[in-house]
């Protein structure tokens, strides 16, 4: 076994025993020896190898194996610009703290500086996006590096997990390999034993990720009779639950982004619609929000946060808070909502939580008719997707409008229990989000799984339906809501009226793509739905595979749809 070999087959062999189970590979020369490792390791049913040819989509596909499991994956590249290619993917890791190992392979150090092919300064390319860089010394034929290897690994999986730093997130190990890259079948024996611990015992023993001392401390979670709960998107989907149980208790009214797995029910339905009745919200102001992750979507939710007799709390799982208003004036650690529970029980002003949930089931009657009427529209696509995900599937949101419709079109109480529904909310861009589906996809055999996003969000990551003949390939439906074009900034401010001229060109930007053509190409079954009830069929008993759901809407209208609720909003509420 020549050095770069051995060094390959330790650092997968000790992932393997850190509870890793999936691996995304990218080909490449530099970075042949992990190829064969993690090959080698697929073959004896130790792993699940997922190779790529596009290292964005690859990186994308590795988050979205992560997003909902929380366990780390690695994805391996070669050296140069496959390397810059995985940065959207690291900065949606970093910020929405989703475990991932960056493994590049790149040139020792007598190559670099000197023109060498594809061959960059990769040391912390990723800045600080990453929660721990290391570069390995180029492995040699001698004693001493075992123990150095598997203890790296050890250390690269604890800080991915968010250990001890409290942020699970991206990690990056640089490796730089001399040739030889492949096996050259030499029978000279390794200076020492590349054996791991006994009876597949990690190298380094990691505690639990949540066993850290609290990030914040404090007197807990306060029994403050008026309070509304905001859910915005957290790192584990899990979580939202843990702070609507403690809403329950105490019987506070929950108004809740569409992300996260907890109990619909509980949810006020169409809650951006109740925060947007100015007029109701004023006679019935909560005194307190006590917001959980980050809430991204609604300028009506900001707006109350803003508002000087609202005080706000924030409880994160992390050592950050989003705080984007500069509004919070107290911090709570996650630990503090389980210690809270007797503090706060059924502590809520009866006749004020009874009139949040009035007014919730008369906007929740009101809207989903002017959302049903509207079909077809994206906000009735959102809606019916939603509501008819079977119970135990998940859903894959993309950014731009699909989130929005989502927020704005959906009934909580109308979706199936313990659906679970993820976004790339991190940075909210629309790169990556088909691979991250199909990793979420891939992580979740045997469950349906549904996605939901724009043309524009599709064909931004087409590359993600690149999946080779002998790869596994996951059961996937992707809704797309086909606008043909940038439907979201028709509702901004670039959509108004007198902005007309420049509207088309620069911001909706049409592409004209025939999508049944472009699935035809790589072989992925398409089919166009314009009648809601075939789109029920199709989220309600998803197929084999890949499929393409292409719903087309019209961009005209968007706008006006959304001032129509609001206005069936204040009115259902005029009197309340």
């Amino acid at each position: 076994m020549n050095p770069s070999l051995a060094l390959a087959t330790v650092i997968v062999d000790e992932l393997i025993r850190h509870g890793v189970t999936d691996v995304v590979l990218c080909p490449g020369s530099r970075s042949a020896p992990f190829a064969y490792a993690v090959h080698d390791a697929d073959r004896a049913g130790r792993i699940r190898l997922h190779v790529r040819v596009d290292e964005r989509s690859a990186a994308f596909t590795a988050l979205g194996l992560a997003k909902v499991t929380r366990v780390p994956v690695p994805v391996i590249t070669t050296s140069g610009t496959a390397v810059v290619n995985l940065f959207p993917a690291v900065l949606e890791a970093s910020q929405a703290s989703v475990p991932m190992v960056v493994i590049t392979a790149d040139r020792p150090a007598e190559l670099r500086g000197t023109g060498a092919n594809q061959t960059t300064d990769q040391v912390k390319i990723f800045g600080r996006a990453t929660r721990w860089f290391h570069e390995t010394a180029s492995p040699e034929r001698r004693e001493g590096q075992n123990g150095t290897w598997r203890s790296v690994v050890g250390r690269a999986i604890a800080e991915s997990r968010g250990l001890p730093s409290g942020d699970p997130g991206p990690v990056h190990l640089n490796i730089p390999l001399r040739e030889p890259l492949v096996p050259t079948g030499e029978a000279q024996e390794w200076p020492e034993s590349l054996a791991g611990r006994e009876q597949e015992q990690p190298w380094l023993a990691l505690r639990a990720p949540h066993s850290h001392p609290p990030a914040v401390t404090g007197p807990g979670i306060a029994p403050v009779p008026r309070t509304l709960v905001l859910l915005g998107d957290l790192p584990d989907p899990a979580q939202g639950g843990e702070l609507a149980d403690l809403a329950a208790a105490a019987g506070w009214p929950i108004v809740a982004e569409p992300f996260g797995r907890y109990h619909r029910g509980r949810v006020s339905p169409h809650g951006p619609l109740l925060l947007s009745a100015t007029d109701w919200l004023e006679r019935n102001l909560p005194e307190r929000v006590l917001v959980g992750g980050r809430v991204t979507l609604s300028r009506d939710v900001a707006r109350l946060l803003r508002h000087p007799e609202v005080t706000v709390e924030a409880v994160t799982p992390l050592t950050t808070w989003a705080d984007a208003s500069h509004v919070v004036r107290r911090v709570h650690d996650w630990a503090d909502i389980e210690r809270s529970h007797s503090a706060v029980a059924a502590c809520v002003d009866r006749a004020w939580g009874a009139a949040w949930r009035k007014a919730g089931s008369l906007i929740g009657t009101r809207a989903d008719e002017v959302v049903d009427a509207s079909w077809p529209s994206g906000l009735a696509v959102a809606a019916t997707v939603a509501h008819h995900v079977p119970a135990g599937g998940a859903l894959y949101v993309g950014s731009s409008n699909s989130a929005r419709d989502l927020d704005l079109g959906r009934d909580p109480q109308r979706v199936a229990r313990d659906v679970v529904s993820v976004s790339n909310r991190g940075l909210a861009g629309i790169d990556g989000v088909v691979s991250s589906a199909v990793g979420m996809a891939l992580s979740r055999p045997g469950h349906a799984n549904v996605a939901l996003m724009g043309d524009l969000t599709f064909l931004h990551d087409s590359n993600g339906l690149l999946i080779g003949p002998h790869e596994p390939v996951p059961d996937l439906t992707v809704v797309v809501v086909n606008d043909d074009g940038g439907g979201i900034f028709g509702t901004l401010e670039p959509g108004h009226p007198d902005l007309a001229d420049a509207f088309e060109r620069v911001f909706a930007t049409p592409t004209g793509t025939r999508i049944a053509e472009l699935c035809a190409a790589h072989g992925v079954e398409h089919e166009l739905v314009t009648d809601r009830d075939r789109l029920v069929e199709r989220i309600a008993r998803p197929g084999n595979g890949i499929q393409v759901v292409e719903v087309p809407v019209s961009r005209d209208g968007q706008r006006d749809l959304r001032a129509r609720l609001r206005t069936v909003a204040a009115e259902a509420l005029a009197e309340s």
